[in-house]
């Protein structure tokens, strides 16, 4: 069985690799979770459905291609992604940094969630509650229950994914099969109907909402056996995610004329639906609070040397984001996914530069990892990676030409292969 929280700060050996399915099956559940359909939706809303699938098309070989060079270091490596960055350019503190801007995003996706399972709970009630009310119970309750580690979650988790797929195929079947109002080739040419996405802007948040994962990706991998394990992982990951999930969300938003999930779900499924949204936010909600939580205590004692206890962090961390429900970010999703697309990808991009090209640290890796240790060398910080990953970022946010995840990614890789040279001959 896949426990990512063993070996948090050591290799894991050979011994301990597991087979190509045990691995995949969680990878590929980060991608077929709701915020996945949720992506979908708004492609299907914003664009017409030959731009969404050039968007989905080019926004996955730009995760595919991170996401397998990163996932390999991490299989030939044995380390996560956390312990990677740290002879990866940015050092100790450096990789501290990384994991407090993963832990923020997280607090996004919480608030996100949150906003979704308000609107059902308020919803299901006939609207007597009101959105601000249900989302403050709702991130409360969930808060408290990640806080205090109560087990009826773990029972959530389990069931939540495989019932939320299976909710997809029902509702794909009864709204394209015929049995709507339009058959399956009209529903191909309907226009869009919400506000229009450029061709460059969807690439940018089909990369936002699954480049998290391409961070993630050695914490699963260094448990694979090969690069071919890899390599599958992370092709089935993009067509279960990228293509059959947000293929059918875009089909079913434009046939049902809305990108809103929960009248999606109350429309083709009716209160099963919504509960299997419930559970869907659950389980998604408690990882991002669990690994928000986590990554700010460690970010803490990285930087500050004080550990911060776990209940009481859990708590501030859910009423942040639940306070971020309550002021609207689920509004502001695509802004959201664009900040994504342009903050990670010259993380992942200066990290591909400096373990396959300059491999500043391969020779410490490689020595240590004979012995299955970690290299008895650690940077204590990567100026050079993080000014990189921050012109990158500004590049990527304000220039108004390009794919902005592209631009993000390839202007810091540059930047950061540029310091390195300079820094060398002086």
């Amino acid at each position: 069985m896949l426990k990512i929280e063993h070996c948090p700060l050591s290799r894991v050996p050979q011994t301990q690799r597991l087979s190509l399915l045990s691995v995949a099956i969680v990878h590929m559940g980060m991608l077929t979770a709701l915020d996945q359909f949720m992506l979908g939706a708004v492609l299907g809303n914003s664009m017409a459905l030959i731009d969404t699938f050039i968007a989905i098309f080019i926004g996955s070989l730009i995760f595919g291609i991170a996401t397998f060079g990163l996932g390999f270091a991490g299989m030939r490596e044995g380390l996560s992604g956390s312990l990677l960055a740290r002879w990866c350019g940015f050092g100790r503190i450096g990789s501290v940094l990384i994991g407090l801007v993963v832990a923020v995003s997280l607090l996004g996706w919480f608030g996100i969630q949150n906003a979704i399972f308000a609107h059902s709970l308020n919803f299901a009630t006939g609207d007597k509650l009101g959105f601000v009310w249900a989302a403050a119970l709702s991130g409360i309750l969930l808060t408290a229950l990640v806080a205090f580690g109560f087990k009826a979650l773990r029972f959530t988790a389990r069931i939540a994914v495989p019932l939320f797929i299976l909710l997809v195929a029902y509702i794909s079947t009864q709204v394209l099969s015929g049995g709507a109002s339009q058959q399956l080739h009209e529903i191909i040419t309907l226009p869009h109907s919400g506000e229009t996405l450029s061709i460059n802007a969807g690439i940018t948040i089909v990369v936002g909402g699954a480049i998290v994962a391409s961070l993630m990706t050695p914490d699963l991998t260094r448990y694979t056996k090969s690069g071919k394990h890899v390599f599958g992982i992370t092709l089935l990951t993009i067509l279960a995610g990228e293509f059959v999930i947000n293929g059918l969300a875009i089909l079913i938003v434009k046939a049902l004329n809305t990108a809103d999930v929960v009248t999606i779900m109350s429309q083709a499924a009716g209160g099963a639906g919504l509960l299997v949204v419930v559970f869907s936010t659950l389980r998604v909600n408690d990882l991002n609070l669990y690994s928000s939580s986590l990554g700010v205590i460690n970010a803490v004692e990285g930087i500050t040397g004080k550990k911060l206890r776990y209940p009481p962090t859990t708590m501030m961390i859910g009423m942040l984001g639940t306070l971020l429900s309550i002021l609207g970010i689920l509004e502001r999703f695509v802004d959201f996914l664009t900040v994504l697309g342009v903050v990670f990808p010259p993380i992942l991009g200066i990290m591909l530069v400096d373990y396959y090209i300059l491999r500043s640290h391969r020779k410490v890796l490689d020595e240590s990892r004979q012995q299955g240790t970690l290299p008895n060398e650690t940077p204590t910080i990567g100026w050079a990676a993080i000014i990189a990953s921050l012109i990158g970022s500004v590049i990527g946010l304000g220039a108004d030409w390009g794919v902005p995840a592209i631009n993000s990614l390839l202007v810091a890789s540059v930047a950061y292969g540029l310091f390195k040279l300079v820094c060398k001959r002086l």
